[in-house]
């Protein structure tokens, strides 16, 4: 590594090597040692680099990661009921849209990031089964010569109501992939689906895996946008689409006054009163604020190496769908 070899060297020139330094300059090349002027800016710069935003708080890096842990720790419980509350349920239509747009094919391998308790997973199953067992109903019709033993098999067989298709439901969060197990049980979700505790900034998958990547409500809590994005694009498949449902920014000067005075004096009351966490939701809302605007978002998109990418604003722009291709 660089750093004990750099030790290394002053260790062995001690005082010299100043000196060395001092009668060493290339032409066109200014000092940028720390004692220098430009040196200070450079150090300056470079921890103005690794600070980032938690909320409207400015943190590091590093402490954003287990903030944001923490939050979503103490939330998971209740993050559904919040959900509902919060969205007066309009989220569920969100949701619903966004697997309207995806329009899933039987044998589709669908990667859903910041997933935890399965909101769109589910939906995923559902889009995928009810395809299926359409399709195996024009069969059936068409082959009126097979017994009943075989036609009960075919509707009794799980792996055949979903075609070949697949859900990898890929979390940081224990406590959100634990809800969302309990879940699937719950709900009798067993074929199909696979849980991983993993980064959006460094995906446990390898290139070219993934028909397509999902991630709702969950791109604005990362701390390196870019490197999700780009890990997003690593894992799709050559044809692969990425879709990101994320709040955004209103559009609607009136309905932007509203929905300001409700999300900061309204949400965090109601996370104190059904979750009995007000500062979880004080950040959640302002780091909605914190968010990049459509066309911001976009361009980021793009930069990752997406091409035809496209947004939807929906509710005036409380949310937007946000769409790109590897191509």
């Amino acid at each position: 590594m660089a750093a004990p070899r750099s030790r290394a060297l002053w260790g062995c020139c001690d005082r010299g090597w100043s000196q060395v330094m001092r009668g060493c300059r290339l032409p066109g090349l200014r000092s940028s040692w720390p004692g220098s002027p430009l040196g200070a800016r450079l150090l300056s710069q470079e921890k103005r680099a690794t600070e980032t935003h938690f909320g409207f708080e400015t943190v590091s890096e590093e402490e954003k990661g287990g903030k944001v842990y923490q939050v979503f720790e103490s939330v998971a419980k209740k993050y559904d009921v919040m959900n509902d509350m919060m969205s007066l349920g309009i989220h569920r239509v969100w949701k619903d849209l966004l697997l309207w747009r995806m329009r899933p094919f039987p044998g589709t391998q669908l990667l859903d990031v910041a997933g935890g308790t399965g909101d769109i997973a589910f939906r995923f199953l559902n889009y995928v089964q009810a395809q299926q067992k359409g399709k195996q109903k024009r069969q059936l019709r068409a082959q009126q010569n097979l017994s009943w033993e075989e036609i009960a098999q075919k509707y009794q067989n799980e792996e055949d109501s979903m075609g070949g298709s697949h859900v990898m439901i890929c979390d940081i969060n224990k406590e959100m992939l634990k809800i969302g197990r309990q879940k699937a049980y719950a709900q009798g979700y067993r074929a199909g689906l696979a849980w991983v505790l993993g980064d959006a900034e460094e995906l446990p998958f390898d290139d070219d895996k993934f028909d397509v990547y999902t991630i709702a409500f969950g791109i604005r809590n990362v701390t390196h946008i870019d490197r999700a994005l780009q890990e997003a694009h690593r894992v799709l498949k050559p044809g692969g689409r990425f879709l990101c449902l994320e709040f955004s920014q209103v559009n609607n000067p009136l309905v932007s006054r509203l929905y300001d005075l409700y999300s900061f004096q309204v949400i965090p009351v109601l996370g104190e009163v059904i979750a009995g966490d007000w500062k979880s939701y004080q950040y959640l809302v302002e780091s909605i604020r914190q968010f990049p605007s459509q066309e911001e978002f976009k361009e980021m998109i793009e930069d990752a190496g997406f091409q035809k990418v496209t947004y939807e604003s929906l509710t005036s722009g409380i949310v937007a769908i946000h769409s790109g291709f590897k191509l």
